[in-house]
């Protein structure tokens, strides 16, 4: 029957392996919706108030909704709204088109289309990176393959949430010039009256013959430059005037004043259509990849040889690599083990039985992994290379005893009965005491609890099935296996008496440096106290960080330029960019975009070599470069190599964001300069900057309401004559076969270069008359800001920073805070942290917590187990010793304790008081059955149990190595939570063999004096 059980848990655990979907880290994704709206030639404090606001008083209603944060640029808005975790994503997509529909009132009349919104989040990096470049054809005409073939195709993929192209659609430019339409009295706004209705898609309907149909259709639409050249917009002494005559039509560019955009490599770049492809929320990388990667083969078909296509980036190698690396990691810590076992054994029969122990509970596990919609990620699987070191324990516990029974003389059946008896509560203990310490992991808070969900769920559910498999097949097992397995250790080979005279040995010395110790008790217990405070001290010295950062073997960097620059100057600027990029040795493929929210700012997106092909890090190649970058005059560049995961939904030019927040505008934009300054003072940061531009050039028009009323003129004519000349205003609309193509009205470019050209501008009034525009109104030069932000429904100020190389997050975080003391805020302002910052402060905020709540649930179930309220206290004491060896360890080898550190610390507090645990279990039992006190007892029992705790030791701390020499892609990361673990376990597990039994001596002693004072009370005659 064992035998069934086990083939059943075998075949279903393979089975579900093989349909465990792939994926970097766990699903953590908030749901999160992006609203866009746009109004061209508007401000960004009219884009704010006009439009973001209504939009944000309607969406502040939608159940769930944890944050929302908007940027208003000129002449578009972006509003980020982020839902909690326990929300689906399509609804709440309804939720906010509802909103949206809602709120359509309230919004201006003259936006081109409602606001439309995606399921994405901006923050977010997306998956691919596709570039297509030609010789021989236009970028306009790339960019109707990008959005009609390529862009479409690609968004049908299941997970996709957006593809952005970042080209020039083609769009005909209508560009007059207002001093010929004053010449022959016409006003701009008889252009667009001409334009709009010299184009027109109207159905023309059909005619019913007696015996035929025909379909009625006309030459109503114009889909090129030419024919809009000469189309007659007016009369002027009976002379038709046509466009040509009054300026130009172009075949030109929708949005000519943003995303320049190359595609660059060692040998050149050149100028290129840059598709970026983003996923939904909670959507597999790899499958959404494996979806693009399927339908590109027949896109490549419907497109002209002549269009080059290339892959910049694919975020799934990266994925692939670094889960073939952790399982490769897998195998070799099973084999690892597997060997220490072997070195305690020497028999091949008897290293079998913990080799089918192992695989199995790991096995078994990817069962529940899939019945819990899990995925193989670097954590599960770090998780499950882990548990390798510990499932391993109970096994060998069990065939220890068993073995140690036979060689008193029993025979493998009496053996394995008699032996799973005397040490199954043991195994139970073990078992149970080491799976609730993953119970603080699942209760941590916010996007941290959810990303080490996995990770605590994987390695619990292998310990409980390796418990499971310990007391069933293991016992079973033993008794087939080691029959005749007590022979005469003289006919054994030269192999076995050399390592049994090195583990006799090292018992011989083990026993009298103990009972040294246990004379010695009072240093001992000092010692101890010394560790406890050094512990305290060097986790008030040692560096905390969040998430560490991974080498992707990619980093982006954001461009920022003087307020005041214009597009043609910005392109000439991320030139020389370019230029400084092509050169780095170990870069492979680049992506540059100039003009991407405002005509100052730009993006890079850098592919690198491989790692095993490069010396330099990524963090090193970006510290080498950054000096580079920032060297080109005019410029600010903020590289950054991204998270792993992306935390918060705002965007901005660094990783980590300090927001102020207040209605009072001048006192915020004040103490946002003012924290900047303080900031960029602070020793560990770098690429210190805010979103407050307040130097953007601003014409101000002040218009004399009373004198334009006499003269004939309305406000809204006077706007509409503005919004018409200088706002690339859409008058009409070419539908083509696969696209729609916008036709636009401006002046001429020379008449959009100086302020003064507005003196040339005519407005026509109710009577016809053409007023000047210098008669009715006042040009004021002023200044603006670029954009405008919100955070909730305040008007915000972020403030976002880089770490320099061996700083912490927990420093920043404790140095903004100081600032913020010092500088007396008003209490109009409040502040807050934003992303990893505001998350950083969450989970170490609640990490003392849990680590208590570890204890005393460990404390709970143990004095549960053993009915008592001392011996669990004994059991641990080794917890300060695995913190001190841990931390010392990190502190070594310079690593940050981040969240990966905490968790192995976590991790370390279940590991090692399996040792007191044995220790206790055999010293209790001596007490009861064969009269000994409690010196004589623990020092009986660490005798018997000491090879077992050196066997389960060695296991989980080579086990762990691996994971501490940070091999392969992701290894870095990994890396800390190795470290942890191994330095934890070598400090603990040597000291814990001499203080838990000094502990257990103290204790057993309280123990027997509380329980005699209580006997004696209760004898006292009453």
């Amino acid at each position: 029957m064992t035998i069934l059980v086990m083939f059943g848990i075998l075949f279903f655990g393979i089975l579900s392996y093989t349909s465990l979907p792939i994926n970097d880290l766990p699903a953590t994704d908030f749901p999160t919706i992006q609203v866009s709206a746009s109004l061209p030639g508007a401000s960004p404090e009219t884009m704010a108030s006009s439009v973001a606001k209504p939009l944000e008083k309607s969406f502040s209603s939608i159940a769930g909704l944890t944050s929302m944060s908007s940027q208003s640029f000129q002449g578009s808005t972006s509003i980020t709204l982020q839902f909690t975790l326990d929300r689906n994503i399509d609804n709440c997509a309804q939720d906010v088109n509802a909103k949206i529909n809602a709120a359509q009132g309230d919004l201006p009349q003259n936006m081109p289309s409602p606001p439309t919104y995606d399921k994405v989040n901006p923050s977010d990096q997306p998956i691919i990176y596709l570039a297509l470049t030609s010789d021989n054809m236009p970028l306009n005409k790339l960019n109707d393959y990008a959005e009609n073939i390529l862009a479409q195709n690609f968004s049908t993929v299941n997970g996709v949430s957006q593809v952005t192209v970042y080209g020039q659609k083609y769009a005909v430019r209508v560009q007059v010039n207002p001093k010929l339409l004053a010449n022959k009295g016409i006003g701009i706004n008889d252009v667009q009256n001409a334009v709009s209705k010299g184009n027109v898609n109207l159905p023309g309907g059909t005619l019913d013959g007696q015996f035929q149909s025909f379909t009625v259709d006309s030459n109503g639409q114009l889909l090129a430059a030419e024919p809009y050249r000469q189309m007659i917009v007016a009369y002027n002494k009976g002379n038709p005037v046509r466009v040509k005559d009054v300026g130009d039509a172009i075949d030109g560019v929708e949005k000519d004043k943003q995303f320049a955009a190359w595609y660059g490599t060692k040998d050149k770049y050149q100028y290129a259509i840059v598709l970026a492809i983003k996923k939904q929320p909670g959507a597999n990388a790899v499958k959404v990849s494996e979806g693009v990667k399927e339908v590109i083969p027949k896109l490549k078909t419907m497109i002209p040889e002549s269009i080059e296509w290339h892959t910049i980036y694919d975020s799934s190698e990266y994925i692939e690599e670094s889960i073939a690396d952790v399982q490769f990691t897998l195998i070799l810590t099973i084999f690892i083990v597997l060997i220490v076992i072997f070195l305690f054994l020497r028999s091949f029969r008897s290293t079998i039985i913990p080799n089918i122990a192992i695989p199995l509970s790991i096995i078994a596990t990817f069962s529940a992994m899939n019945m819990l919609g899990y995925s193989l990620n670097n954590l599960s699987l770090m998780a499950l290379v882990l548990a390798v070191g510990l499932v391993v324990d109970d096994a060998i516990v069990m065939l220890e005893n068993v073995v140690r029974r036979m060689e008193m003389g029993e025979d493998a059946m009496t053996a394995s009965l008699n032996g799973s008896k005397e040490i199954g509560f043991t195994i139970i203990s073990m078992t149970l005491s080491l799976v609730v310490v993953f119970i603080p992991i699942l209760l941590m808070p916010g996007i941290i609890g959810r990303l080490f969900r996995e990770f605590a769920v994987s390695i619990a559910v292998s310990i409980l099935l390796s418990g499971f498999i310990s007391i069933t097949l293991t016992p079973m097992l033993c008794s087939r296996l080691l029959k005749g397995f007590s022979e005469k250790k003289e006919s054994k080979g030269k192999f076995y008496h050399s390592i049994e005279s090195i583990i006799s040995k090292s018992t011989m010395h083990y026993g009298s440096t103990l009972k040294f110790v246990l004379g010695h008790r009072f240093i001992t217990l000092m010692f101890t106290v010394l560790v406890m405070l050094g512990t305290a001290f060097m986790f008030m010295k040692i560096p905390k960080g969040f998430l560490p950062s991974q080498d992707q073997n990619f980093f982006s960097a954001y461009v920022q330029a003087a307020d005041r620059i214009s597009f043609k100057d910005m392109v000439k600027h991320q030139t020389a960019i370019n230029d400084i990029v092509q050169k780095e040795p170990d870069i492979d493929k680049f992506v540059s975009v100039a003009g991407l929210n405002t005509y100052s700012q730009g993006v890079l997106f850098v592919k690198t070599k491989n790692l095993k092909e490069r010396k330099r890090s990524i963090d090193q190649i970006i510290d080498d470069i950054r000096p580079k970058l920032n060297s080109v005059p005019g410029l600010i560049v903020f590289p950054q190599n991204p998270p792993p995961i992306q935390i918060g939904a705002g965007s901005s030019l660094a990783q980590y964001q300090f927001t102020l927040q207040g209605s009072n505008l001048d006192e915020l934009y004040k103490f946002a300069g003012t924290f900047e300054i303080k900031m960029k003072a602070l020793p560990g940061l770098t690429d210190v900057n805010t979103d407050v531009k307040l130097n953007n050039p601003k014409i101000y028009i002040n218009i004399d309401r009373d004198k334009a009323s006499a003269l004939g003129l309305s406000l809204d004519q006077v706007q509409n004559t503005f919004f018409s000349a200088y706002a690339s205003r859409k008058i009409s609309t070419i539908y083509a076969t696969l696209n729609e193509y916008y036709v636009i009205l401006e002046v001429q470019p020379e008449f959009k270069e100086d302020p003064n050209a507005l003196s040339y501008l005519y407005i026509q009034s109710n009577t016809g008359k053409l007023i000047p525009l210098s008669t009715v109104a006042r040009l004021e030069q002023t200044t603006g800001p670029t954009s405008v932000n919100h955070t909730g429904q305040l008007t915000s100020a972020t403030v976002s920073f880089n770490l320099k190389p061996g700083y912490s997050i927990g420093s920043a975080v404790e140095g903004t805070k100081k600032i913020a003391a010092d500088v007396n805020l008003p209490t109009s302002l409040s502040y807050s942290f934003q992303g990893s910052a505001e998350e950083f402060q969450k989970s170490f905020g609640s990490m003392g917590f849990l680590l208590a709540l570890t204890i005393l649930i460990l404390y709970m179930i143990l004095g549960i187990l053993y009915e008592s309220f001392i011996h669990p206290i004994t059991i641990l004491t080794a917890l300060p010793l695995a913190g001190f060896g841990a931390i010392l360890t990190l502190l070594i080898f310079g690593r940050e304790l981040d969240m990966y550190g905490m968790v192995g610390i976590i991790l370390l507090i279940g590991i090692v008081k399996k040792n007191g645990i044995m220790m206790v279990d055999f010293a209790l039992e001596a007490e009861k059955t064969e009269g000994l006190n409690s010196e004589d007892s623990i020092h009986r029992a660490c005798m018997i149990r000491f090879r077992p705790i050196m066997m389960t030791t060695l296991a989980a701390l080579f086990g762990s190595m691996p994971l501490a020499l940070g091999i392969g892609a992701g290894g870095d990361a990994r890396q800390p939570m190795g470290l942890a673990v191994v330095g934890g376990l070598l400090f603990s597990q040597l000291m814990t063999l001499y203080v838990t039994p000094v502990f257990y001596v103290y204790f057993d002693e309280l123990n027997k004096w509380l329980t005699t004072g209580r006997h004696k009370k209760a004898s006292l005659p009453e």
